[in-house]
């Protein structure tokens, strides 16, 4: 046990989650005193309580259950907005003090119920149809909301002052708040250069409260705790006082009638929906920032039985908070252990560490946030209005962020879903993106190789994955497609994704394409897009666009080709150790015995043999042959390529093989006597030795050895690309 805890405390999970219980803890605090002062102001100790139990108790099941990695669950502003009117509405209409406090207690266990049947039936899977735009402009919404709402606490400006009146109101600051504030946004934005041992967030703190007493220093009043604005104060809690308090709500919650528990059910529902999206939209922009996937249902599972057990032991429901959230990943937290850390922390400072907590200074803290805030900004979809092909989502971005930050996040949300309808309307969903799926070493390039290569190919073709894709790639398939990319991303030294049957590309799917990219990256393997067209079905440059989306900015780590069989070719070269040359050295042409088919042949032999044979050379472009003619010559490459043709009628082509040098070719019409079935023809500056179904017959007669181990080698080349052949065949009809 000693070494776990020695783990995590090594681990940027203790400081992510130390760090975001700083952030968490206090606003918790402030939140129950909230919704507990609108009942009677002498119940704010009680709601620093409710704080206090919510944000352990949310913090440590929701981490748990959730599996969602870096997530911080805490109290939240929904909650507290809703159930503080909830309250205010009750104490109108004269229902007592403790009667409202045991209707909160159920307010929050039956949200719970609801967001747990959200999940139960699967409601959690619609946040996955989300658009990238959306997102974003949500993600840069709540950052200028975090920013607006820090702003006077950071200016020391008086409780209430709006942030615009706060910001050009010079004379309401208090330049004390503002020094602290600033000294630890400073701190926190120089602290990766300076260490990586410690989050920024921890050194920024630890420097506003340095600075905050180097003030102390020459006013000897910011030395007092008690009603001194620039700290979070006393908690004004104890170990018996929580006993007490949990002691007494669950005496009272058997008081409640069944008539008031149905009148909850309406406030609890939309309780849950606010909670629950505000779960899941951090969650998704979690998902963005770290390259991950979250179970969206799973999460709704639990969180609501988070809230259940909050508000079942006197705290206050909540969900899975941006700005904590957000705090615990720049503190460099990397799995669920740091939601642990939050909640343990958040008790035990609470319990043990009342007095500290209280020295904090308010303007450290919302230094930190603004940080946050502006890192959450989304600078990406500026790039969207260069173009008219992406003016829309930019569009779509600003709307999101100008309903947010007037309205509020829950109507930005349902702006989103709205503008993601016309994005939908306006893409075509073509039933599955991928139509076909194989591996190297099941869909070989046309080039041929030698046994001893394809040998090799055989046991190294499965670093190499190929998906043929079809029909649109947008928001609508992204899910679909990364959910069968994701468990090749972790094993596979390319991927090659064919874009040949592909009708159109959205942001969405731009932005998944510079995540596979970026996760490959991160091995060092490589994504390569082939059949990238400069004009689509939807009139859209694909080239283009994968350039101004970002997805080919770094050459390093992605590659384009004109067509499949070029990407194949290139990871078949890859795999067998070829690489690049600049200038590549010239080739020699090959003498007869220094081919694979006549290697260890007695030298008098070979010499009767290549009077038999043709020395012919021709330019890169010019045909060696063409269907229909005589089929009587077999050619053997000396150096240089042919690349053979198959005829798909009415004209058309198909490039079916290419040979090289040291390989050979038109032995199938050699062997049955007919004219040839495709055309040949010499891809670069070639040369051949020709033999002739003649001279074959004269050789057979002088030396038989050396005429059957040619039909011999010639028969079993051509049943190895036979036996090729019917493999990719058979894979193919497969799908």
């Amino acid at each position: 046990m000693r070494d776990v805890f020695k783990k995590l405390y090594q681990s940027g999970d203790f400081w992510g989650g130390l760090a975001a219980m700083l952030v968490a803890l206090p606003a918790a605090i402030a939140f129950g005193v909230t919704i507990y002062s609108a009942v009677a102001p002498s119940h704010a100790a009680l709601g620093a309580l409710a704080g206090i139990i919510g944000a352990s108790v949310i913090g440590l099941i929701a981490s748990i259950l959730g599996g969602t990695d870096r997530l911080i669950s805490a109290p939240c502003a929904p909650a507290a907005a809703l159930l503080s009117a909830f309250a205010i509405e009750l104490v109108a209409q004269g229902v007592p003090g403790g009667n409202i406090i045991l209707m909160l207690l159920m307010l929050g266990v039956l949200a719970g119920i609801f967001q747990l049947l959200f999940g139960v039936v699967g409601i959690g899977r619609l946040i996955k149809y989300i658009p990238y735009p959306v997102v974003s402009g949500y993600l840069t919404g709540v950052g200028l909301i975090i920013i607006g709402s820090q702003l006077g606490k950071l200016l020391g400006t008086p409780t209430g002052t709006r942030w615009y009146e706060a910001f050009y109101s010079a004379s309401l600051w208090d330049w004390r708040a503002l020094a602290v504030g600033l000294t630890t946004m400073l701190v926190m934005w120089l602290s990766p250069g300076l260490t990586q041992r410690l989050p920024g967030t921890i050194l920024g703190i630890a420097a506003g409260i340095a600075c905050y007493f180097g003030l102390a220093s020459q006013d000897e009043s910011l030395l007092n705790v008690a009603a001194n604005d620039l700290l979070i104060g006393p908690l004004g809690a104890s170990g018996e006082g929580y006993i007490q308090s949990i002691t007494a709500r669950w005496h009272e919650i058997g008081d409640l009638r069944l008539g008031q528990v149905a009148a909850l059910l309406g406030n609890a529902l939309t309780l849950a929906v606010l909670l629950s999206i505000d779960t899941l939209k951090t969650c998704v922009v979690l998902d963005q920032l770290t390259r991950s996937q979250h179970n969206p249902n799973r999460e709704l599972v639990a969180q609501g039985i988070a809230n259940i057990a909050s508000s079942s032991v006197g705290g206050i429901p909540g969900a899975g908070t941006m700005g904590a959230t957000l705090v615990n990943l720049s503190s460099g937290a990397m799995t669920r252990a740091s939601g642990l850390v939050e909640g343990i922390s958040a008790l035990v400072f609470a319990l043990l560490l009342s007095s500290f907590i209280a020295w904090i200074p308010v303007a450290a803290l919302a230094g930190i946030l603004i940080v946050v805030g502006i890192r959450m900004i989304d600078r990406g979809p500026l790039r969207f209005v260069q173009s008219s092909a992406t003016v829309f989502d930019f569009g779509v971005v600003v709307t999101v962020v100008i309903v947010a930050l007037t309205v509020g996040l829950i109507a930005a949300s349902a702006a989103g879903v709205a503008l993601a309808i016309i994005l939908f309307l306006r893409e075509q969903i073509g039933g599955s993106v991928v139509r076909h799926k194989f591996y190297v070493n099941q869909m070989s390039s046309s080039w041929h190789r030698p046994e001893a290569e394809t040998r090799i190919l055989e046991k190294k073709g499965d670093q190499a994955v190929i998906f043929e894709l079809q029909g649109s790639l947008f928001f609508g398939t992204t899910q679909q497609l990364y959910s069968q990319l994701e468990p090749e991303l972790k094993s596979r030294n390319f991927i090659i994704l064919d874009m040949k049957r592909v009708q159109s590309v959205d942001v969405t799917a731009a932005h998944l394409l510079s995540q596979v990219r970026d996760s490959l990256a991160e091995r060092g393997a490589l994504l390569l897009l082939s059949n990238v067209r400069e004009n689509l079905p939807n009139n859209r440059n694909l080239r283009e666009f994968l350039a101004q989306t970002g997805v080919t900015d770094t050459p390093e780590s992605v590659r384009l080709f004109s067509e499949l069989d070029s990407a194949i070719e290139w990871v078949e070269d890859r795999l067998l150790g070829e690489r690049e040359q600049s200038s590549p050295e010239p080739e020699t042409a090959l003498e007869l015995q220094e081919m694979e088919l006549f290697k260890h042949r007695k030298d008098e032999t070979l010499a009767d043999l290549e009077k038999r044979l043709v020395k012919r050379h021709y330019a890169a472009g010019d045909v060696v042959y063409s269907q229909g003619e005589p089929g009587d010559e077999i050619y053997l490459i000396r150096r240089g390529s042919v690349k053979i043709f198959a005829p798909l009628g009415g004209g058309r082509t198909r490039h079916v093989a290419t040979f090289g040098r040291g390989d050979f070719f038109g032995g199938l019409a050699f062997l049955d006597g007919l004219p040839r079935g495709n055309d040949a023809v010499a891809a670069s500056d070639t040369e051949f030795f020709i033999l002739s179904q003649e001279e074959f017959n004269n050789l057979s007669e002088e030396h038989k050895k050396l005429a059957l181990t040619l039909l011999q080698a010639l028969a079993r080349s051509l049943a190895l690309r036979l036996r090729h052949a019917d493999n990719e065949n058979a894979m193919l009809q497969e799908y």
